[in-house]
C-alpha cells in the first residue's frame, strides 16, 4: 500500500482542484513565454555578463523589499483579486522590458513585491495569517518551485517537501537560500525581456506568466498545507497522492 492509498476518498476531490491547478501553471501563457523567449536553457546566454553577475545580488535584495513592503502595504491596501495581480505585473513588465535591460533590473523588485503579495493573499484565503512569521516563510518557500520555464518531472511540486525542513529557518536566512534558485527564474525572465524590438511585448507576456504560474503554485502549497492541517494528514502523503493526480509530460 502506497502512501497515495492512505489519503481519504474525502480529500480526492480537493487533491483533483489542485492538481488540475498545477498543470494549469504550464499552460498556454508559458508556451507563450517559450515562443518568445526561446529555449530556456539558452535564455540565460542573452544576459551581458555584468547583468548575470548582478542577478542574485538584486535578486536577494528584491526579496527583502518585497518582504518588509508587502508587510507595509497590506496594512494600507487590501488584497486584490488575482486578475488585478496579474494586470499590475503585466503593465510593468511592459515598462521594464520597453527599456531594456536597464528597465527590467529595476522593475524586479515592484514585481516580485506584487508576487509575494498575491502569494500571502492566497494563504489567507486557505485560512492562514499572513503576519505569522511563519506563514511568511511558507510564502517565500514558493519561490523555491520550478520556474515556469522548468519542465523536469517532479520539479514543480519539490517545493512541497522543502517547506518541511525550512520551517525553523529566520526569513533572512529564507531570503538567502531562496535568491539562488529564483536569480535563475528571474534571469530567464529578464533575457526574455532583452529580446530585439519586443522587449515590451516580452516584458508584460513574462510577468503575465510568471505572475499566473506563482498565484497557482501558491494556492497548491497552501492548499496541500490546509488539506493537511484540517485532515490531520501527512504532507509527504498528500503531496504523492496530488504527483499521481499530474498528467505525464513528454
Amino acid at each position: 500500500m502506497t502512501q497515495t492509498d492512505l489519503v481519504p476518498a474525502r480529500l480526492s476531490a480537493e487533491l483533483d482542484v489542485l492538481a488540475a491547478r498545477l498543470d494549469a501553471a504550464e499552460g498556454t501563457a508559458i508556451r507563450l513565454l517559450n515562443y518568445v523567449g526561446g529555449r530556456a536553457e539558452t535564455m540565460l546566454e542573452r544576459l551581458p555578463p555584468w547583468a548575470r553577475a548582478e542577478l542574485e545580488r538584486g535578486t536577494e535584495r528584491a526579496l527583502g523589499y518585497a518582504v518588509e513592503a508587502a508587510q507595509v502595504s497590506r496594512g494600507q491596501l487590501g488584497d486584490q483579486p488575482a486578475w488585478v495581480n496579474t494586470g499590475l505585473t503585466t503593465v510593468l513588465g511592459a515598462a521594464g522590458g520597453a527599456g531594456g535591460l536597464a528597465t527590467a533590473l529595476a522593475e524586479l523588485p515592484v514585481t516580485t513585491t506584487v508576487l509575494f503579495r498575491a502569494i500571502l493573499g492566497t494563504a489567507e484565503r486557505h485560512g492562514f495569517d499572513p503576519d505569522d512569521p511563519g506563514v511568511r516563510r511558507d510564502g517565500l518557500t514558493v519561490f523555491t518551485a520550478a520556474g515556469p520555464l522548468e519542465h523536469d518531472d517532479g520539479a514543480n511540486t519539490g517545493f512541497l517537501a522543502a517547506r518541511m525542513t525550512l520551517t525553523g529557518a529566520t526569513v533572512n536566512t529564507m531570503i538567502a537560500r531562496v535568491a539562488p534558485r529564483l536569480s535563475v527564474v528571474l534571469g530567464q525572465k529578464l533575457a526574455a525581456q532583452t529580446v530585439p524590438v519586443l522587449g515590451a511585448a516580452a516584458g508584460a507576456a513574462t510577468n503575465y506568466a510568471y505572475t499566473r504560474y506563482y498565484q497557482e503554485m501558491a494556492h497548491v502549497h497552501f492548499g496541500l498545507a490546509r488539506l493537511a492541517r484540517e485532515g490531520g494528514q501527512d504532507t509527504a502523503a498528500l503531496t504523492e497522492a496530488l504527483r499521481a493526480r499530474l498528467p505525464a509530460r513528454g
